[in-house]
């Protein structure tokens, strides 16, 4: 016979007829005894809730909402992080955009606003020395910059000696303003005036293209007077420079305006290269500041000593205009303007971003120059002028490559076979893991070796 069991609620009270009754031991029983301290010590409080285990689920609980939002947070901030960086990086990129836009359009248009000037008026020299007179203006520029940007102000006297160390730690002598800016003004006034007679023989497009030659002359320079590292990329560019401006003579049958144009341009692009080669031999690297004050003492040097050529010229009726009115001063400023914009994105540009990005911009003045070209003035490349203007920029684009780039490229294909065996050991690895699933599956357990 079984005995009726009354289970009766803490704090409540048992029914009196089942006082007297007697019960038999059973597993049953005996469990509830062996468990019946630890329901007293539970049961304590009078609404038949365990207390302590309350307290545990709230710890818990609050022990996960202080994870939960300890979590919340810290992925939080890593958005805000991620967030942040892509706009840095978005601006950057914005940035270094419109530095190459800058500087190929200021280029473009030096060009353009040259052609259209020689319409009215041919005095090519005047032109070079009119817009250099331009230049005495970089400094003032800089230092508006530097009052406008820099937290400690200097005065103009002093800012003015500190860029003069570019000349020697004495500053800027007399001896030392005819020594070093006479050699580099003549360089300058001979690489503008000779770009400036090639645009009256070829076009634009022709032209600029064959002033990106300068970059393969530079590194012959370096190479041969600087004792520059020897790299077998630019040598290949150089050769592609030479191609090219064979080509491009080669276009007329060497003959007529062409051959001449040509070698305008290449004796451009020549000056242009030893004026840089030695910069870098005498004076140096400079810093935008040391840069600005050395472009505008040029200025001042071709004010004050080559202001003599263009009266020569006129007066010997080279470059004669009359009446003094008929000048198109419109168009001059026009020229002198943006060639003056060229040279502050060129130093502003080499300071604040990558030198290649500025080359980037030079180089690109050629498909500028030849959509103007085309669409404005309707003129039909040959096959011969279109090749050469791309096997020059494609030589241009090789001098572009940093000294180390073979080793950057070792690099890279090694870390791509790197990359490539750890996704083939990592799909090796997945096809056991999912051959053990299914032999486990199928009631197969595999042990693995100690």
């Amino acid at each position: 016979s079984r005995s009726s069991v009354i289970q009766c609620k803490p704090g409540g009270n048992c029914p009196s007829r089942h006082r007297g009754m007697t019960r038999q031991l059973s597993p049953l029983s005996v469990a509830e005894d062996s468990a019946a301290p630890i329901l007293e010590l539970q049961n304590r409080s009078p609404s038949g809730i365990c207390r302590h285990s309350r307290v545990e689920r709230q710890s818990r609980s609050g022990e996960e909402g202080t994870q939960t939002h300890t979590e919340g947070s810290s992925q939080e901030a890593e958005g805000q992080t991620r967030c942040q960086s892509c706009t840095s990086t978005f601006l950057k990129l914005i940035w270094r955009f419109l530095i190459i836009l800058s500087v190929s359009s200021s280029w473009v248009g030096t060009t353009q606003f040259v052609k259209i000037t020689y319409e009215t008026f041919d005095c090519p020299f005047f032109m070079t020395w009119f817009s250099t007179n331009w230049n005495i203006m970089v400094f003032p520029i800089y230092y508006s910059g530097h009052l406008a940007t820099a937290q400690e102000k200097q005065s103009p006297i002093r800012k003015f000696r500190e860029c003069s160390r570019i000349f020697g730690e004495d500053g800027l002598t007399l001896k030392l303003f005819l020594k070093r800016t006479a050699p580099f003004s003549i360089l300058w006034t001979l690489t503008n005036y000779l770009y400036l007679l090639a645009l009256k023989k070829l076009t634009a497009t022709d032209v600029s293209a064959l002033f990106c030659c300068n970059k393969a002359f530079v590194f012959l320079l370096s190479w041969i007077v600087l004792k520059d590292r020897f790299m077998g990329a630019r040598i290949v560019a150089a050769i592609m420079a030479i191609t090219g401006i064979v080509m491009m003579a080669y276009a007329d049958g060497f003959q007529g305006d062409s051959i001449i144009g040509v070698a305008y341009a290449v004796g451009s692009a020549s000056t242009s290269a030893l004026y840089k080669v030695l910069f870098k031999m005498f004076l140096g690297s400079a810093n935008f500041g040391e840069a600005a004050h050395f472009v505008s003492t040029l200025g001042f040097f071709n004010l004050i000593f080559i202001s003599v050529t263009p009266i020569i010229l006129y007066f010997t009726k080279v470059e004669y205009w009359s009446p003094f009115s008929a000048v198109p001063w419109g168009y001059l400023c026009g020229v002198a303007g943006l060639w003056l914009a060229f040279n502050i994105l060129v130093n502003v540009g080499v300071v604040l971003t990558y030198p290649i990005l500025i080359s980037i911009g030079t180089v690109l003045s050629v498909p500028g120059n030849a959509a103007v070209d085309l669409l404005k003035h309707k003129m039909i490349f040959s096959v011969v002028r279109l090749g050469a203007t791309i096997i020059i920029c494609i030589g241009f684009l090789l001098m572009l490559l940093p000294e180390e780039w073979d080793e950057i490229t070792l690099r890279f294909i090694n870390s791509l076979k790197e990359k490539k065996s750890e996704d083939h050991a990592d799909d090796i690895t997945d096809s056991s893991v999912h051959t053990r699933s299914r032999s486990r599956a199928n009631g197969t357990v595999s042990i693995p070796l100690a």
